[in-house]
């Protein structure tokens, strides 16, 4: 391979090598004891005690009327985009980079994804091309705010506005992202949250909607419980065909415990960014996660992104996190590069952002010695 990684033990085989996993969940006690007792107590009456402290605990941080618990965030992303109407022969506006979990439910609704380019800077949705895209049938437009790093709210609630489209937050990766006084998820006609095992607040696999609009909640509150109106008198009722997309108790008791933990683990996610900008900040060619004047990046995934002069690429970085044991993994790929959509090049920045990047380990507890591997890996590979 060619290079040599210092202070990483590299006098061990990488089979002996401790492995430094990517990320994984910061669990105490507190969470332990919660879940416990949902699992022994929470039934019958009380069966949705946790789901509603959470709700409670979550809209209070977010600083929402409404919240919504789910099973995931796609779940919560399909109803709030049933809620709104979007099925077949509709167009919905997103970034070409991002997860499937965006774009699934928009397919799942009959509707189209259009894809457009990311900012080169932060990652996120161009709002520019947003607006060149817009057509008759676009009936919204989702801001995901990619690894913590925040979309233009102004300009994309601008031209919603001005079009009269409602703009959606996926912040399934911005817990803790702060956009010029207000909290990453609440700007939008509503926003979706996730609660995955990798995410700095996680009940396994969860999500959550949240939103200010009463119609809506009200509406997506029916869906979520299988058309069930919370008005309806008579008994197994429904109102109209819904979704099953419940969170359940004891993943709610775990949330409690995260929300009493909320600035803790925010906080930490933002001092293990630094740390890594602070390593890497010499390294020239190389770019971070982000943070415009009047932000507050969550950080929920530490990424580096070198330029093209570099000749440093996705397959280089793997290859030597790789040989030192080190759970690294890629940028996203476009989504007009799968095989489910078509081909979309003219998204440059996105077609080619991802082959010159990679998340590297941000889990928690990860230790000072970490760190410095993690950087040496990089430093020595860029120069």
């Amino acid at each position: 391979m060619g290079w040599k990684v210092r202070n990483c033990n590299t006098e061990l085989g990488t089979q002996m090598k401790p492995r430094i996993p990517h990320t994984k969940p910061s669990i105490t006690e507190l969470e332990i004891r919660y879940a416990t007792d949902a699992a022994a107590n929470g039934w019958g009456e009380k069966c949705y005690e946790y789901i509603q402290r959470f709700e409670e605990a979550f809209k209070e941080h977010l600083g929402v009327e409404y919240a919504i618990a789910t099973s995931s965030c796609t779940g919560a992303l399909h109803m709030g985009m049933s809620a709104l109407g979007i099925g077949p022969g509709d167009e919905v506006i997103l970034a070409d980079t991002n997860w499937i979990a965006t774009a699934a439910p928009v397919v799942h609704l009959g509707a189209k994804s259009v894809f457009v380019d990311i900012l080169e800077n932060t990652w996120c949705l161009d709002p520019d091309l947003v607006e060149q895209a817009i057509t008759p049938r676009t009936k919204a437009i989702i801001a995901v705010h990619l690894y913590g790093n925040l979309c233009d709210m102004d300009q994309l609630l601008a031209i919603g506005e001005k079009h009269g489209i409602p703009i959606i937050e996926d912040a399934a990766e911005a817990i803790g992202s702060v956009y010029h006084g207000k909290r990453a998820g609440s700007m939008g006609r509503f926003g979706t949250f996730s609660f995955h095992g990798t995410k700095t607040i996680t009940t396994g696999e969860g999500g959550m909607f949240v939103t200010n609009d009463d119609a809506l909640y009200e509406k997506v509150l029916t869906l979520s419980n299988h058309g069930r109106d919370r008005r309806q008198t008579k008994q197994f009722w429904p109102d109209m065909v819904g979704f099953k997309y419940k969170m359940s108790n004891i993943q709610a008791a775990i949330g409690c415990a995260q929300m009493e933990r909320i600035d803790e683990l925010t906080t930490r996610k933002r001092e293990i960014l630094a740390a890594y900008r602070e390593r890497l900040a010499v390294l020239p060619g190389l770019s971070m996660n982000p943070e415009p004047v009047g932000t507050i990046n969550g950080a929920w995934m530490p990424t580096v992104v070198f330029t093209l002069e570099t000749g440093i690429t996705r397959e280089k970085l793997q290859d030597a996190f790789a040989a030192e044991n080190i759970d690294a993994r890629v940028f996203f790929w476009p989504l007009s590069a799968l095989p489910m959509f078509d081909e979309i090049r003219n998204n440059t920045n996105a077609w080619s952002i991802h082959q010159r990047g990679m998340n590297v380990p941000s889990y928690h507890e990860i230790t000072e010695r970490e760190l410095n591997c993690v950087s040496e890996v990089i430093k020595t590979l860029a120069t």
